[in-house]
């Protein structure tokens, strides 16, 4: 019996979109001498590769369908697409055999190693504490960072190092609703960093490989003590600017005179009551290929002194392993 999916409409088309992880898509006419001299593959990678949830194939009779075919502008036949998340990522056009089976059974090959089922990844979702749900199609890829290498400018000694930002543990500030660690721990290290003189903090993290990032989670636990003075209070995070594929940290006037990949100016709702937790989303096609990434907090929401950062997750897709030790440059910072 076929596994692969014949589309009836364009609400039946999104459908297979938002249920399947993946999704490979024949183009086709009967009338098309080459569609029907490679339908027999076609269906041969479909029996052998579908997986429920996972990857599905499916069939568009672009005469039938014309609203489908149109939406991604097919005008060659056969024409085959391969969508993830809703986004086309690859396209074969033509009744070329070898590359059809070649981008497919890759594609296969890259599921095996992300795991073969929803329950593989809800697995490694759960291998440490999570702040905020993760977007559809996308891991905590926190594991990629290069714990050797960060750097943390302008941070209060007495609280945590760079390092405490990684960790993968529930923050110790959970367990007090008043945002402190837990009193029975006496006077171990605090797990959070804050910043020193100012509000400032700048946060240099490198990857062990070339990443495409799509989501900054960042949990933020200030105090709710009433009795603690404002100035003396920790705020959250405001203004973040974002920086990628340094070879360093930079300083804070250097970083002012440099344009940002990206600026977001969080807000009070951005903030999770529960966790603390706000899902900074980044502009996506400006973090395909991230070797390192500098966040520099510019400054904090409310009158306080001091900026205060309890973990932070990095979310997105794992790439390429890079050279440790050798951190390229990757396109030029304006204009990406």
């Amino acid at each position: 019996m076929s596994k692969t999916e014949l589309v009836s409409s364009p609400s039946h088309f999104k459908q297979l979109l938002s249920t399947s992880e993946t999704v490979v898509v024949d183009f086709y006419a009967d009338w098309c001498g080459p569609c029907k001299a490679i339908a027999p593959i076609y269906e041969q990678l479909s029996s052998q590769l579908s997986r429920p949830g996972k990857i599905t194939f499916a069939k568009v009779d672009t005469e039938r369908q014309k609203e489908v075919a149109q939406a991604y502008s097919v005008t060659a036949l056969p024409t085959f697409m391969v969508f993830k998340s809703g986004q086309v990522i690859s396209t074969v056009k033509g009744a070329d055999p070898r590359k059809l089976s070649d981008v497919i059974r890759k594609l296969a090959a890259g599921a095996d190693i992300d795991g073969s089922s929803e329950a593989s990844r809800a697995s490694r979702a759960s291998s440490g504490w999570v702040g905020a749900s993760l977007p559809r199609g996308y891991d905590d890829i926190t594991d990629q960072v290069d714990v050797r290498g960060i750097d943390l400018l302008n941070s209060d000694s007495s609280c945590g190092d760079a390092r405490t930002l990684f960790d993968g543990g529930k923050p110790s500030a959970l367990n007090d609703r008043k945002g402190k660690a837990n009193p029975n721990e006496g006077e171990k290290q605090k797990d959070w960093v804050e910043s020193d003189t100012d509000e400032q903090l700048m946060l240099y993290v490198p990857f062990q490989s070339t990443l495409k990032v799509h989501t900054l989670h960042i949990t933020s636990l200030p105090s709710k003590d009433t009795d603690q003075e404002s100035d003396n209070m920790p705020m959250r995070p405001k203004t973040l600017h974002l920086y990628t594929n340094r070879a360093h940290v930079l300083g804070f006037e250097e970083a002012e005179d440099i344009s940002a990949t990206q600026t977001i100016t969080l807000q009070a709702q951005d903030w999770d009551d529960a966790t603390g937790t706000a899902k900074v989303e980044l502009r996506f096609v400006k973090f395909q290929k991230v070797s390192s990434l500098i966040l520099f907090v510019a400054d904090g929401d409310g009158d306080g002194e001091k900026v205060r950062i309890d973990r932070v997750k990095v979310i997105g897709e794992k790439g390429e392993k890079r050279e440790m030790g050798k951190l390229e440059k990757i396109g030029d910072q304006a204009g990406e």
